[in-house]
């Protein structure tokens, strides 16, 4: 009886516990369905139709693409810089494309198009390598603890692997050539073109590949541009270069480049007026906006289709240009083997009353071999002691400081002999046998450097008598500089070409203190070529120093490609103003008119008076070395017509030999005046 009576006692509890089990269950079950009732009611009806809406929206996205860029003309509207149309074929990366897809891609385009592989690399063949998953798998697992790498590191290092390991066998052409196709497709980013073939795209080619377009998604057949140089290549050293696609981007300006929009394979101007006027030249891109749904392109629309770059028009006159250019060169040729250490010679040509450089000439000479070649803005950025040229300026300066007057400038030529120091003396009065009183303006005509340093001594205070110490402050070379940089000599001219030199300044310190007797006449501080044109060009106008400018106007394009209306203009811009009177302003002109036609037989540019309409001029001669050897700079610088100046010439001919009985500064200057009156402007009815 009490076995029968435990047993009835677990079943007892038994009965008790089993239904409380299931009730527990099901009470869960119960709160688990009420959660996901009420998850399903915050989708459906709270917020169902925001969800619906984010699911069907679409994104916005803008594909751009490049233009033809501007043409350049000279001032007579001749063509010097046009553009070439290439078939071309480009690739759009999609929004989400996967490295196999790209692989397929490139394998089917190299069946229809030759692709150059000239810059096919050993990593560019092991991207392709990769580009097979199993492959880039098989590689990542040999890599040690290539789970702790991130994504970026572990490609790399698979990339080295491939290499390394030379797990890239040899190659047929045409997997070389889809590897560097691959290679162009997986560096573009998202939604931008690069070229897979820039130019020599065939008939043939172009059919094959059009047919076979909707096989490869982001292929297209496109067109690029570049340069050309329809009336000879005689201005490109001053108009400068611009980037193939395959160049890309100039590697020292990518990062601002591509802020700016650019594309790494787009064309750029790349050196001189290219650059310079880049903004200008490049033109608009098109753009086609994109719409994108779930990452998938649905629709393309093209917005805007794109601007030509604007057209500009130099002041160069191309013909004009390339006589200068010649003269150049055939005059250094001439002299080039009895002076060994001639480097070279640069001349500018430029209006005086408007900055407008009509032609920027210059050629370089090897010293070894003595051949010569083209280096027009070796004017710009090659500076050289020019000698006497500036003493119109160092003249002006001691009439501006009160050293001398209009009506009170006569001074006695003789050696200046001081204390301690060799004797400095004018060309023609070495031994003091020539002494002879001097105005200023006859100081210019028979260029007397005694002049010039005594009036440096009246501007720095010391009253100068044979034998005495020198004894000036050094605030005498800023002095000198100070009249000198108002005519643009020892500073930027501010020309619109990149790259313009400043030129040197020698040390202005106590020990140094008798080189400013040098720097008076022009012996001391170097400048350009484009200086003594902005220098004598400030002469020739009366006081107005301008800048010089290439640029002449901005304009658009007519529907039939011919040049169209003018933009914008290019008007002269005044820098500084020499604030001289006209009386002061006789002296310096009345000495460079008697450079020429004066009655001494000393005057230093005799060989000129020949010229016609008659100029204005002042030569020099500085005394420099190449190493320990002495040499000599013969320069010049004139303006014509002497009476209403229309056109300045500056020019030099530096490393000339020693004591050098040559007149080829005063020639070269006589045959630019000649090509000008015939190329550029008539000189009828002009004296």
């Amino acid at each position: 009886m009490k076995f029968l009576r435990k047993v009835s006692k677990k079943n007892k509890q038994g009965k008790s516990q089993i239904p409380f089990r299931l009730n527990f269950l099901f009470f869960i079950v119960f709160l688990l369905f009420a959660a996901l009732i009420a998850q399903l009611a915050y989708l459906q009806i709270i917020n169902g139709t925001r969800f619906q809406s984010e699911v069907s929206s679409t994104d916005t996205k803008t594909e751009t693409k490049n233009v033809q860029r501007g043409m350049i003309y000279d001032t007579t509207g001749k063509v010097l810089v046009a553009n070439n149309a290439s078939r071309a074929i480009t690739y759009t990366k999609p929004l989400s494309v996967s490295a196999l897809q790209m692989y397929n891609i490139a394998n089917d385009l190299v069946k229809y198009t030759n692709i150059e592989i000239n810059t096919l690399t050993a990593s560019n063949k092991a991207d392709y390598y990769l580009a097979v998953p199993q492959h880039l798998k098989d590689v990542q697992k040999r890599i040690p603890n290539y789970k702790k790498l991130s994504d970026s590191e572990l490609y790399r290092t698979s990339v080295e692997y491939v290499k390394k390991h030379k797990l890239v066998k040899e190659m047929t052409q045409k997997e070389k050539e889809a590897a560097l196709v691959y290679s162009k497709m997986n560096g573009a980013y998202s939604l931008s073109t690069v070229y897979i073939k820039y130019s020599g795209v065939t008939d043939t080619e172009m059919s094959r590949v059009g047919e076979n377009l909707a096989a490869m998604p982001g292929i297209k057949v496109g067109t690029s541009w570049s340069r050309n140089y329809p009336n000879g290549e005689a201005v490109k050293s001053v108009i400068g270069t611009v980037t193939s696609e395959k160049q890309g981007l100039p590697s020292d300006q990518i990062n601002s480049l591509l802020a700016q929009g650019y594309s790494r394979d787009d064309s750029v101007g790349s050196s001189y007026i290219e650059s310079q006027y880049e903004n200008i030249l490049k033109g608009t891109k098109s753009v086609t906006t994109l719409e994108t749904q779930n990452n998938k392109i649905t629709r393309e629309v093209k917005t805007y289709g794109g601007k030509k770059g604007d057209n500009v028009v130099l002041t160069i006159n191309s013909e004009f240009q390339k006589k200068v250019q010649d003269i150049m060169k055939s005059s250094v040729e001439s002299v080039g083997g009895g002076n060994p250490y001639l480097p070279g010679a640069y001349a500018v040509v430029m209006n005086p009353n408007t900055g407008g450089i009509y032609a920027l000439a210059g050629v370089s000479r090897d010293l070894g071999t003595g051949k010569v070649s083209e280096n027009a803005l070796g004017a710009i950025n090659q500076s050289f002691v020019m000698g006497s040229v500036v003493k119109g300026a160092t003249v002006m300066g001691g009439l501006m400081s009160g050293a001398i007057t209009p009506n009170n400038n006569v001074m006695v030529d003789e050696p200046i002999k001081l204390q301690g120091t060799a004797a400095k003396s004018s060309w023609f009065n070495s031994s003091g046998g020539n002494n002879m009183s001097l105005t200023a303006s006859n100081a210019l005509m028979v260029s007397s450097n005694s002049y010039m340093m005594q009036l440096a001594m009246k501007e720095g205070g010391f009253k100068y008598s044979s034998g005495a110490a020198l004894s000036m402050p050094t605030s005498i070379f800023s002095k000198l500089r100070g009249f000198f940089n108002q005519f643009g000599l020892g500073v930027k001219t501010g020309i619109d070409i990149p790259g313009e030199a400043t030129g040197y300044e020698g040390p202005a310190n106590q020990a140094n203190i008798g080189k400013s007797l040098d720097l008076s006449f022009g012996n001391y501080d170097s400048y350009t070529t484009i200086q003594l044109a902005q220098y004598i060009a400030t002469v020739a106008n009366g006081g107005y120093r301008l800048q010089p400018h290439v640029l002449q106007s901005v304009h658009g394009t007519n529907k039939d490609g011919t040049l169209g209306q003018a933009k914008a203009e290019f008007s002269p811009n005044v820098l500084n103003v020499v604030g001289a009177s006209q009386d002061q302003w006789d002296v310096v002109k009345t000495g460079l008119w008697r450079v020429v036609h004066g009655s001494s037989t000393y005057r230093t540019g005799g060989t000129m008076s020949g010229v016609k309409p008659q100029i204005a001029a002042k030569t020099g001669t500085a005394q420099t070395f190449h190493g320990e050897t002495p040499t000599e700079t013969l320069s010049a610088v004139s303006y014509a017509p002497a009476k209403n100046p229309q056109v300045v010439v500056a020019l030099v001919f530096p490393g000339m030999a020693d004591s050098t009985t040559s007149h080829v500064n005063t020639q070269a200057v006589a045959s630019i005046y000649s090509a000008f009156w015939k190329y550029v402007k008539s000189s009828d009815g002009l004296e």
